[in-house]
């Protein structure tokens, strides 16, 4: 790892007057000092982003498509280094950080395929009313402008990719913001990206500071915003900006139902182990992590001490340990809030079966059972290792659990029975219903986002290309059809 770290301004490396240094968050070391642009360096780049809108939209897929190729397989040839350094600056065990790589691999080689194979067209006649005759009507799509991507923490490699990937495919000029505690992982696609023979103007990864988005959110050359992070600033920006598109990838409370068909040795045995797994996976810092489970009661207190036994059988420690399972929180501030939400809990009733202890940034793994309804950890999405499990009586009180939130997310629910599983797609207010599993399952895809304050439109890389495109419709007339 280098201690200085070059933003990507229109292709190239710069540097600004001020840095700022990116530390571990679980031994505070340094892991690297990172420039940061000047306002004109900032207008220089959404300048150069704004001139190159055409040229960029009018570039052969095969081009587009082969600049994402080349960064899959770049991303594959430095794996190891990438997850290393995800895992120092994030604080991400690395065995989850490998598999964040993995994805983003994905993610550039599913956008290559996309980009081959989008706006073939749809052609629709138009004689089927007499006005029509001798007109045919085809459909394409074509990019809305210069996407600003604004990446969260929790997967620096892999949501940065979800924003730049799907805006090459179609051709959309971007400037990506990747998070300031966390902005390493995208400066690296920024050294893969150069390597391309994309146009320079065309993509840029600005390391700004937050209290400097207000401007480029505002700035009308940007008419695409793609944010993912809490609904507080997701729903602020989109009532700053009502007239631009906005793709807003938010917070959860992510719901695991066990119905009462799950019931053998081996069914709840899985389910015990999925849920602690996801619960606490990345420190439970991911939107669709476990954080509530609602059990029927024929199976709870069977299925109840299974998860606390697999919670506590969670590995805690050095996130660079290949044997780690959970590292520390992103810093001690949000450690330190998700203790106090854990304590106000209990102080309110709940009963803390296991965790419930800081030491720094690191909070144990966590499991709580009545939790009352009007504590905070009930309501809103902790983004921590912290679980809560209730009973229920029956598939319509568990179904009608996971819609007592503000949040729609994903919910998972564990069941046998296909007729089950059809009732909770058509019941259950989310964006995704993953049958069998936890909510957390996530293929980059598929249509990813959510219902209520979770959020509005859909990442999964074609979802995106379309989010970033409008139609337009060409008429041809006086044709023999």
């Amino acid at each position: 790892m280098t201690s200085t770290h070059a933003f990507w301004l229109a292709g190239r490396q710069a540097t600004g007057e001020t840095t700022f240094d990116v530390t571990s968050p679980w031994d505070g070391r340094l892991v690297g000092t990172v420039a940061v642009p000047t306002d004109a360096q900032v207008e220089e780049a959404v300048a150069a982003a704004h001139a190159v809108v055409d040229e960029f939209a009018a570039t052969p897929a095969h081009v587009r498509a082969a600049a994402l190729d080349h960064v899959s397989r770049r991303l594959v040839e430095r794996t190891e280094e990438i997850a290393q350094l995800i895992s120092a600056e994030n604080g991400k065990p690395v065995k989850w950080a490998r598999g964040e790589v993995g994805r983003a691999i994905s993610v550039f080689r599913f956008a290559a395929e996309e980009a081959r194979r989008f706006n073939g067209g749809e052609a629709q006649r138009l004689d089927t009313d007499a006005g029509g005759q001798g007109r045919l009507a085809l459909t394409r799509r074509f990019p809305k402008g210069v996407v600003l991507g604004i990446a969260p923490f929790n997967f620096p490699l892999n949501l940065c990719a979800h924003k730049i990937a799907p805006a090459i495919a179609v051709g959309a000029p971007i400037i990506l913001k990747p998070a300031p505690a966390t902005p390493l992982s995208g400066l690296i696609l920024g050294e893969l990206l150069a390597e391309t023979d994309l146009p320079a103007g065309s993509w840029s990864v600005l390391t700004v500071p937050n209290d400097k988005m207000p401007a480029l959110v505002q700035d009308e050359r940007l008419p695409v915003i793609s944010f993912t992070g809490s609904d507080k600033v997701g729903y602020a920006i989109m009532d700053s900006v009502p007239r631009k598109h906005c793709t807003l990838e938010l917070g959860g409370n992510g719901a695991a139902v066990v119905l009462a068909d799950f019931a053998s040795e081996e069914d709840l045995d899985w389910a015990a182990t999925r849920i602690a797994t996801f619960s606490n996976y990345q420190g439970g810092q991911s939107c669709i992590s476990v954080q509530r489970v609602i059990a029927d009661a024929s199976v709870y207190d069977r299925l109840l001490p299974r998860i606390v036994a697999a919670v506590e059988a969670q590995h805690t420690g050095d996130p660079s340990d290949p044997t780690t399972d959970v590292g520390p929180l992103v810093s001690e501030d949000a450690a330190r809030r998700v203790e106090s939400w854990v304590d106000e809990a209990v102080e309110a009733g709940a009963q803390l079966l296991t965790g419930g202890k800081r030491d720094g940034a690191s909070y144990a793994p966590t499991v709580l059972t009545g939790v009352p309804a009007h504590a905070t950890l009930a309501c809103e999405e902790v983004f921590g290792p912290v679980l809560t499990v209730q009973s229920v009586d029956g598939e319509a009180e568990a179904f009608a659990a996971v819609n007592n939130s503000k949040y729609g997310l994903q919910a998972g629910v564990f069941t046998h029975d296909l007729q089950t599983a059809f009732r909770a797609h058509r019941a259950l207010e989310v964006g995704g219903v993953i049958v069998g599993d936890v909510p957390s399952y996530r293929a980059d895809q598929m249509p990813y986002g959510g219902a209520k304050q979770s959020g509005v439109g859909r990442e999964g890389v074609r979802f995106a290309m379309d989010d970033y495109t409008y139609e337009r419709v060409l008429v041809l007339t006086g044709l023999a059809l």
